[in-house]
């Protein structure tokens, strides 16, 4: 058995955030768990800046004189045009030669930046000093700018720098460039070079020596169990500091640093753990597929005195490693009506052209496919989020009759992965199904293809349900925006679940009629895959709805066009239960919407191929 938290390298005042992270997902195991003392050093520094100000109707007229004039004024010449006292055209232009706005001789001239200012209605005015620090991270490798002083503190604890040797590559703050010293306010969010709106930070000095500033971190040594991975994080408080985190897992790679040193944890104490965590992990999925198979063979031998295991239905058998993609790309090719998958990560090297290709001959024959995705609480706390061009291709992939036929969210908080093809397949374990690495190299990695019926129907009912509430609160926000795209998303998530009726029942209540046609390419879908039956009563009431159509409608051709692959669709199937549909009532709102044409009848319509 793997160790006890007590028998541990934890330190006390680090146990309860030890079982808060651990709590908070069951596939992580904090190993270690230390504090350290590391430095910042702090900079005192003065920046000049200058700002401009509107400038006055003189100032205004000896400039625009100065560009336009020629040859151009002297003070005294532009004294005698305007009627003035020659002091008081001097006395603004030396204003304006402070400002660097005029050049230092007569005649007026006016400055490239005078130039500038000009054309923004605005003069310079005098620099004026701002005081603030400067922050050097080594753990970062940044430089950061902040109004407030760091306070000098004493923190007794080991020094990370004995055991870590980190390269400190920011340069001394005094022999940075104006540049770069404007570029590192900008990005510390600092308002005091803001070039757009004329505020130029145009010098600055070190005012003081650099201090040392002790502060307090704490390091986590974390083994997750379905990444079958480990990772070193550094936290500031409960704050994840990422970079940080990073700079360390990269010295631990290249073997710069040791965890026995830093945290009395030897390779041989890792291994163990690892194995035992993992192998209870695999315990506890054998344990109930084993409860499963047991049920069932119960249940048979109840119908019967001798158990036959061939009328056993279903099975649930464990791949591992390269079953597990060849198991993958059989169980996406056997959907005929719907694919439910959830993925923690999604990356390029699975979603590549051969996987979208597959995609693709599923939606042209009539197969849904719903992507969940996602592992943190909040979206935008997603370390590695999907990149918007992997979900953009995704979505480009369209049914026959241009609906995209992959909806991919994130529905998060999750570290499931699992594949549910038909509600009849559902494969689930520690493979990473859309964010493989993609050179197929095996890993230990384990994964059950189940096809026990109920095992199955609980897996679909659970994820079914996060999809079709993330599907509902869609809705929602589409009413309440009237966003029509969100709308289009909410009615293909209850197509993909075969909850047409529910869509068509908020179309209705709602009266956006405008969604109709999307509805029935949706219908459709369910058509081509004989998952929705032509005799369904969606299409009744569907059809009760027309009466409310007006021909000048905008969609009116859209709906035209949706009607008539419809009726046909189920014809194709059952022509009398396309003609059942077409009542001398529907028939005549047919014609009305010129959705059929006065020369047709309905055995005729359903036998078009228009």
């Amino acid at each position: 058995m793997f160790l006890a938290s007590s028998a541990k390298p934890i330190d006390d005042n680090l146990k309860n955030l030890v079982d808060e992270i651990e709590a908070q997902s069951l596939s992580l195991s904090i190993l270690a768990a230390r504090q350290f003392r590391y430095s910042l050093r702090q900079t005192p520094i003065e920046v000049n800046i200058k700002e401009p100000r509107q400038f006055n109707v003189l100032e205004e007229f000896i400039i625009r004189a100065a560009i336009e004039f020629q040859p151009p004024p002297t003070e005294d010449k532009l004294a005698s045009v305007l009627g003035l006292d020659s002091v008081f055209i001097k006395t603004t232009t030396a204003t304006l030669r402070t400002l660097q706005t005029l050049s230092a001789t007569s005649p007026i001239t006016v400055t490239s930046e005078g130039r500038s200012f000009y054309e923004k209605g605005s003069v310079p005015q005098p620099p004026y000093p701002v005081q603030f620090n400067a922050i050097t991270d080594p753990l970062s490798d940044k430089i950061t700018f902040q109004s407030e002083s760091l306070s000098e503190t004493v923190i007794n604890l080991p020094d990370l720098a004995d055991f870590i040797n980190i390269d400190n590559k920011i340069a001394d703050i005094s022999i940075l460039t104006l540049e770069e010293i404007q570029k590192n306010i900008q990005a510390s969010g600092l308002a005091l070079h803001v070039p757009e709106e004329g505020k130029i930070v145009t010098s600055y000095k070190v005012l003081t020596p650099t201090q040392k500033i002790w502060k307090k971190i704490s390091l986590f040594v974390i083994f997750d169990a379905l990444e079958d991975k480990l990772s070193i994080q550094i936290r500031n408080g409960k704050q994840i500091l990422e970079s940080a985190s990073n700079l360390l897992e990269v010295l631990h790679a290249e073997g710069k640093i040791s965890l026995q040193a830093l945290c009395k944890l030897s390779t041989e104490t890792i291994n163990f753990e690892r194995e035992a965590i993992l192998k209870q992990k695999n315990t506890e999925i054998e344990a109930r597929l084993e409860k499963i198979r047991q049920k069932v063979l119960v249940t048979a031998a109840n119908s019967s005195e001798k158990v036959d295991n061939s009328t056993v239905v279903g099975e649930a058998i464990q791949l591992r490693d390269g079953q597990i993609s060849q198991a993958f790309s059989e169980v996406l090719n056997s959907a005929k009506n719907q694919v439910l998958i959830y993925s923690p990560w999604v990356n390029q090297a699975v979603v590549n052209e051969k996987f979208l290709t597959l995609l693709q001959k599923l939606a042209n024959r009539g197969v849904w496919i719903l992507i969940g995705h996602g592992i943190a609480r909040r979206e935008e706390d997603e370390d590695k989020p999907i990149p918007l061009e992997i979900e953009k291709k995704l979505r480009a992939i369209k049914t026959p009759d241009g609906l995209s036929c992959v909806q991919i969210f994130w529905l998060g908080d999750s570290h499931v992965k699992e594949v549910i093809v038909d509600q009849e397949i559902h494969l689930c374990g520690s493979h990473n199904w859309l964010s493989y690495r993609g050179d197929y190299l095996p890993r230990g990695e384990s994964v059950y293809k189940v096809t026990i019926l109920h095992q199955v129907q609980e897996a679909y009912d659970f994820l079914a349900n996060r999809f079709q509430n993330h599907a509902q609160k869609l809705w929602e926000n589409a009413i309440e925006n009237r966003d029509f795209q969100l709308a289009v998303e909410s009615v293909c998530v209850w197509g993909a679940l075969g909850m047409e009726d529910i869509a068509l029942k908020e179309i209705q209540q709602n009266n956006w009629l405008e969604l109709l046609p999307v509805w029935l390419n949706v219908a459709l879908q369910g058509l081509r895959s004989k998952n929705l039956p032509g005799d369904s009563a969606s299409f009744k009431t569907a059809l009760l709805l027309l009466n409310q159509v007006s021909i000048e409608e905008a969609f009116v051709e859209l709906l035209q066009q949706g009607w008539r692959k419809v009726i046909r669709a189920i014809a194709t199937n059952n022509p009398q239960t396309a003609l059942n549909l077409l009542s001398d009532e529907v028939w005549a709102q047919f014609l009305r919407l010129n959705i059929a044409q006065e020369s047709d009848s309905p055995a005729d319509f359903i036998l078009s191929r228009e």
